[in-house]
């Protein structure tokens, strides 16, 4: 065995814990850190780094993001190098894939790998699934615990509902309510304000207020509300876009739990309009609105449509859709 491990191979579809974790393993670290990426061939500097070895060298970290995108004949080559592990180099490997049935969707070709059942053997391997329906509960909870947020039991059941199951987005809006709590705070009342549905349904907080507004409305298949929303991002049409995909996609996964009569955690508001939509759309139009939501997301990354003018056709696309099931 090599000073450090070998390598490591982290599994998480959730950037916060993943950077978390890191942080945890190379804390107290000066080495150098350099980043790589999934989405593109690796550089000729990513070998170097990864075999090059010296009497002088610097210790250095390796850190390859999305590394489950490399192809099979990428990976080929990583692993032939890991069996000949430098000294200076320590490699971090994140597969930021999704889960399913408690286990990592990895490609074929990486789970066969010499050095995936070597590190393996040697517990050189993360796993964590992320949020999900099942434990935003409890990491909301100890999120807001840590960062003085008291709810209301009302309103934290509101928050776990809207929030999306995504760490970041979770701490983000905690924070947004910390801030409202301070100024509510600077009122002198009787006694700590917490949050309650109130605040949460004020003009002051909506997580993602845009995106929740848009799904509502394709989903009641109102066009002119949803162009009334797109209008108002305009300036910012990609922070829309992209969280819209994501928001949108989740939404899908959810109606389709509904309509295979699955036990679904929603606000209570919502699910009758939830389940009702579930069995209007049947399977071939929720696998019509998931194909919409991949079509668009290909045509921006291979750019054949700018954002815009995919999120215009998504928009109207989705709506359509919805209004049709009616």
């Amino acid at each position: 065995m090599t000073k450090n491990p070998g390598f490591m191979f982290l599994i998480c579809p959730d950037s916060h814990f993943l950077h978390a974790r890191l942080e945890t393993l190379l804390a107290g670290s000066t080495a150098e850190r350099h980043i790589y990426w999934g989405d593109e061939e690796p550089p000729p500097r990513f070998w170097e780094d990864l075999t090059l070895q010296g009497l002088f060298g610097k210790p250095r970290v390796l850190v390859a993001r999305q590394a489950h995108l490399w192809p099979a004949a990428v990976w080929k080559k990583i692993s032939a190098a890991l069996g000949r592990p430098s000294e200076q180099c320590r490699p971090f490997f994140c597969f930021e894939t999704a889960w399913e049935k408690g286990q990592p969707k990895l490609p074929a070709h990486i789970k066969k790998l010499r050095c995936m059942t070597f590190a393996e053997q040697q517990g050189w391997i993360w796993k964590n699934e992320g949020l999900t329906e099942r434990t935003i509960r409890r990491h909301a909870q100890e999120r807001a615990r840590a960062l003085r947020v008291p709810f209301e039991e009302d309103a934290f059941e509101q928050f776990c509902a809207s929030v999306p199951a995504d760490a970041n987005a979770v701490e983000n809006e905690l924070r947004k309510l910390r801030l409202m709590l301070d100024a509510e705070e600077e009122k002198q009342p009787p006694e700590p304000p917490r949050v309650t549905t109130a605040l949460l349904g004020g003009t002051g907080w909506s997580p993602e207020s845009n995106v929740f507004a848009c799904i509502r409305h394709m989903e009641a298949g109102n066009l002119n509300a949803v162009w009334k929303e797109l209008s108002r991002s305009r300036h910012d049409p990609e922070g829309l876009f992209f969280p819209l995909l994501t928001l949108l996609a989740r939404d899908v996964r959810l109606l389709w739990q509904c309509r295979m009569g699955e036990n679904v955690r929603m606000h209570p508001s919502e699910a009758a309009f939830k389940q009702q939509l579930a069995a209007r759309l049947g399977a071939t139009g929720l696998a019509d609105l998931m194909g919409m939501i991949m079509d668009a997301e290909w045509q921006v990354k291979s750019g054949r449509r700018t954002v815009e003018q995919s999120l215009d056709m998504l928009a109207a696309q989705a709506t359509e859709r919805c209004a049709r099931s009616r």
